[in-house]
């Protein structure tokens, strides 16, 4: 008996000893799979988290102004930016040891698994918030063992290398809420029209049961199984003992009140404006890659107020039957920031941005880069050509040019350069290209940022190469700047979802003009409105100088197909282009008058509640009366007299005296004129002839 015990005891401890090495080679086995697992997903480092988004374009006072997306309606958001009560819903009905498991929750395994075999069906689902964002990011959702297997190394990888936060936040931000909203952000909004973190308990306990099946629990979709999958949510948060169920008793009291279905608060304003931002985030800022893949946060120059006004005046000024098209664009000139830009007058008609993509004739905005050059080289406002029908030799003499006036008005008669820029003399402007020499103003006009082809010919005084609108807007902010230079800006900052920033604007400006030089030709501009300037015909501002309030500096240019009105003051810019895409000629005065009407009005809505402030004169300029029509220093008997600022040394320092023997003829007993006074009246005029 004693030896039978022994022999069962002896195989006892042999079956134990064994058990014991088995369970040690099992445990070793576990613990190289185990390590193996870690290393290969260590290894393999951290799987990449982004997603496709939307980004956000937003306007100057930080309003939403439109998105971009690729079909799917997200946007990121930080955790702390998601309402507890949302964050508290989501883990008790999805995952209750989501921050306690490792990728896999055995327990919850276990349960399913019984829950199947009692049901002899697949009904109850074990997948851990980390395993279906897992899904969510690599994988379609297809039920095979080998996207279960590529599952679980996902979602072993995300463990690995991501904090439970993190994790939390990506599953937030990608999982689906039904009706194209994907994320949590996206779907507050849909459904309650307001941002996550501002989800009261009610709401986000609707919002949490939707993902379960978007199609089935959507309240939207069906009503009664929403608030029934709300009910369940809420239940599984007093499980999980986020809340009392008095909690859930005044929570089911509390009715929900739906949003507009709108995925974000939008206007989708300015479409010509976000094409241009979309132009420059790919090709300028070379953020192409990450505009494709969303989540930005682009902030924009836009200024909604003043978009409006602009769009306004367009649709105020046209004749609805009209086909003519227009190019409108706004900056501020200090900062070059683009405030308001229309490209046409119906983008879904047509997206063709006639700002930034079309090149039109300028006609004769283009003559102030040529004065500025002239006044450089020497020119003054009293500097006088004859306006006269004038047949040039170009080209070595090899061809002739002959220039026109509008209307073929000439004066017949000496004119200044202070008269000629207003009234718009083209024989003037001509003759002092060529005088200069026909390469410097395409020279003078690169360097205010025209990027244009010109061609040097005498016609280009006369602004026959086709440039871009917005060019012509960025010179004459360089003018407005006081010569500073400028660069049109559209973009102030670009940061990505996770709220780094991938472009900030620097604030540099140096000087790119004489600023003498720009504040004479400045206050020449403003003649553009002055009556004291009118000659053989009005200034070319006559028309609008009644709806004006303020001062302004302008030119006005036409062509027989384009019309352009550019004007500014310290404050604003604005270039107008109206005409037709097709290079029909504007016929109607009305339609001549399309592209000053509506800067006019643009100008006097948009500075309405502004301080009204003038160019300020430099150290190096001087002011003197002036007779226009002599460029000499006038009298009390000049018909008219006008303040007129030169660089200091090259003012006028003659006395206009013809109209003081005009008077003394008419006024005075006839007199014979002695000796003296003859020699003393040829002394002044022979120098002006």
């Amino acid at each position: 008996m004693e030896l039978i015990t022994n022999d069962r005891l002896q195989q006892v401890l042999k079956m134990v000893r064994a058990l014991i090495f088995i369970l040690f080679i099992l445990a070793i086995l576990l613990f190289l799979v185990i390590s193996g697992v870690l290393i290969y997903a260590k290894s393999k480092g951290a799987p990449p988290l982004a997603v496709t988004q939307s980004s956000i374009i937003y306007s100057k006072d930080g309003s939403i102004i439109g998105e971009a997306h690729s079909g799917e309606k997200r946007y990121w958001v930080g955790v702390e930016d998601v309402s507890p009560h949302l964050i508290d819903a989501t883990i008790a009905v999805e995952d209750r040891r989501f921050f306690t498991h490792h990728g896999f929750d055995p327990k919850r395994i276990a349960g399913a698994l019984l829950a199947d075999i009692k049901a002899m069906a697949k009904v109850q689902g074990a997948s851990t918030i980390s395993q279906q964002y897992a899904r969510n990011l690599f994988l379609e959702h297809e039920k095979t063992w080998k996207r279960k297997i590529e599952e679980a190394l996902y979602t072993i990888r995300i463990e690995a290398n991501y904090t439970k936060e993190e994790i939390l936040e990506g599953y937030l931000n990608t999982i689906y809420y039904g009706h194209g909203a994907y994320g949590v952000e996206s779907a507050s909004y849909y459904y309650f029209g307001k941002p996550a973190r501002d989800l009261n308990l009610a709401e986000a306990s609707m919002l949490a049961g939707i993902p379960k099946g978007p199609s089935v629990f959507s309240p939207f979709a069906d009503q009664e199984r929403a608030l029934t999958r709300q009910k369940t949510v809420l239940q599984s948060m007093v499980d999980n003992k986020n809340i009392t169920s008095e909690e859930v008793a005044l929570t089911l009291a509390t009715p929900l009140v739906y949003g507009n279905r709108e995925h974000l608060p939008k206007e989708f304003m300015a479409p010509y404006f976000q094409d241009a931002v979309r132009s420059v985030i790919k090709n300028d800022l070379k953020l192409q890659e990450e505009l494709e893949m969303g989540g930005l946060h682009i902030y924009t120059t836009l200024d909604p107020e003043l978009q409006a006004i602009a769009e306004q005046e367009i649709d105020a000024t046209f004749d609805p039957t009209s086909n003519m098209q227009v190019g409108f664009v706004s900056m501020e000139p200090k900062s070059g920031r683009v405030l308001a830009l229309v490209g046409g007058r119906n983008y879904e008609e047509s997206p063709y941005n006639r700002v930034t993509q079309a090149e039109r004739q300028p006609g004769s905005t283009f003559k102030p880069f040529l004065y500025y050059r002239a006044l450089e080289q020497g020119f003054t406002p009293s500097t006088g050509f004859r306006s006269e029908v004038t047949t040039f030799q170009v080209d070595d003499g090899r061809s002739t040019y002959t220039p026109h006036n509008f209307n073929n008005y000439y004066a017949n008669d000496t004119l200044t350069m202070m008269q000629a820029l207003p009234l718009s003399d083209n024989v003037y402007a001509v003759k002092a290209h060529l005088l200069l020499g026909k390469t410097e103003l395409a020279k003078q006009a690169k360097k205010l940022g025209i990027t244009s082809n010109l061609n040097p010919v005498p016609s280009l005084a006369l602004g026959t190469s086709p440039v871009r609108v917005l060019d012509m807007a960025n010179a004459y902010s360089i003018f407005a700047n006081g010569g500073n230079e400028v660069k049109p800006v559209f973009i102030e900052k670009v940061v990505n979802y996770r709220g780094e920033v991938l472009f900030e604007r620097e604030r540099e400006s140096k000087e790119l003009l004489d600023p003498d030089v720009t504040f004479v030709l400045n206050h020449m501009m403003t003649g553009m409105f002055d009556t004291t300037l009118n000659g053989y015909m009005a200034v070319t501002g006559n028309a609008i100088r009644d709806q004006l309030t303020r001062p302004y500096a302008g030119k006005s240019g036409s062509t027989e197909t384009d019309s352009w009105m550019i004007g500014y003051t310290p404050q604003l810019v604005s270039a107008v282009w109206t005409g037709y895409d097709r290079d029909q000629s504007i016929s109607l005065w009305t339609e001549k008058q399309y592209a000053k009407t509506i800067w006019a009005g643009f100008m006097e809505k948009a500075l309405e509640n502004k301080s009204v402030i003038a160019f300020r004169p430099t150290e190096n300029v001087v002011a003197v009366q002036v007779n226009p029509q002599s460029g000499l220093l006038s009298t009390a008997d000049c018909p008219v007299s006008r303040m007129t600022y030169y660089l200091k040394g090259t003012e006028p320092t003659e006395f206009c005296m013809a109209h003081t023997e005009n008077v003394e003829e008419e006024t005075s007993l006839p007199e014979e004129p002695t000796p003296d006074k003859v020699e003393k009246w040829w002394k002044k005029i022979v120098p002006w002839l």
